[in-house]
């Protein structure tokens, strides 16, 4: 039984303030959109929306997996997909004025490709309406043809998580994910398509230990993934499984480092990082 922890001193999530944040969540309800801000409750929605930056969550709002670290809430089936999405979203970062954008989604196993057309769709709309914004896929484990689907809509940077090292696979994520599933996704990308950007997230503090990290990592950069992100896992709510330990800001700059050393050329560690936090730093530092 892992023992509830207290919340260290560097672990401080600062409130949305401002007006930037409240344009943001004016336009966003106005349109009917999700962000994973809200949904998986991140801790920087205060330093995103203040940015005028959001990570939009297509295909609805339930997911049909259930990951033991994650506050979306899960069904069988999720809702019904809206073919308005994609003018929406397009319309909105026209609105918003975004550079960048980063699309993730809810898992849909209960759509015969997944959502992969959708998504697709979503990536062309946004460039045909902001042709100079650039686009971050946060994609499901797709493989084969949907993830074809996805890459013929020419995403800058293609990311999809590992989430956890091998051991606690089973323990953290959905019986139908798994370590060897996401790094076939990557593979695949940079195999066919090495111009693609793909990218990676690691959370800590489920009680993994430092060589299961440095292997992951490897293993991450064995299919050429550029990007890495690093962060502390925090539990949501009490629903989901409770943080075994938080990890310091000295260790996430060390393993930052170490992950540079292994060759990732951009990597972002720190207590808060979540993917696609600082997505538009770390892609042009790449």
């Amino acid at each position: 039984m892992v023992v509830p922890q207290k919340k260290p001193d560097w672990i401080r999530v600062r409130a949305p303030c401002g007006e930037t944040w409240k344009k943001v969540e004016e336009v966003l309800s106005r349109r009917g959109l999700h962000t994973v801000c809200d949904e998986a409750r991140c801790p920087n929605k205060g330093t995103c929306w203040g940015m005028g930056t959001a990570t939009f969550m297509i295909l609805g709002d339930i997911c049909t997996r259930h990951c033991r670290f994650c506050a979306v809430a899960t069904e069988k089936a999720g809702s019904p997909v809206r073919d308005m999405e994609a003018h929406e979203l397009a319309q909105a970062v026209q609105e918003l004025a975004l550079g960048y954008v980063v699309l993730t989604s809810v898992d849909r196993d209960d759509l015969p490709d997944r959502g992969a057309n959708h998504f697709a769709s979503c990536i062309k709309k946004i460039k045909d309406h902001n042709p100079n914004c650039k686009t971050e896929a946060l994609i499901p484990d797709y493989y084969g043809d949907e993830l074809t689907i996805v890459i013929n809509a020419a995403p800058d940077t293609i990311a999809h998580n590992v989430e956890t090292v091998r051991s606690l696979q089973g323990t953290i994520r959905d019986t139908r994910a798994s370590f060897d599933k996401s790094l076939r996704t990557l593979s695949e990308v940079k195999s066919d398509h090495p111009e693609i950007l793909t990218k990676s997230s690691l959370l800590l503090g489920f009680g993994e230990k430092e060589e299961e990290i440095l292997s992951a990592m490897d293993e991450l950069r064995s299919v050429k993934v550029d990007i890495l992100v690093l962060g502390q896992y925090l539990q949501p709510s009490k629903s989901q499984i409770p943080v075994h330990e938080y990890i310091s800001p000295d260790t996430f700059t060390r393993l930052g480092d170490l992950a540079r050393e292994k060759g990732f050329s951009s990597v972002v560690s720190s207590p808060l990082a979540r993917t696609s936090y600082l997505a538009k730093t770390a892609f042009e530092s790449t």
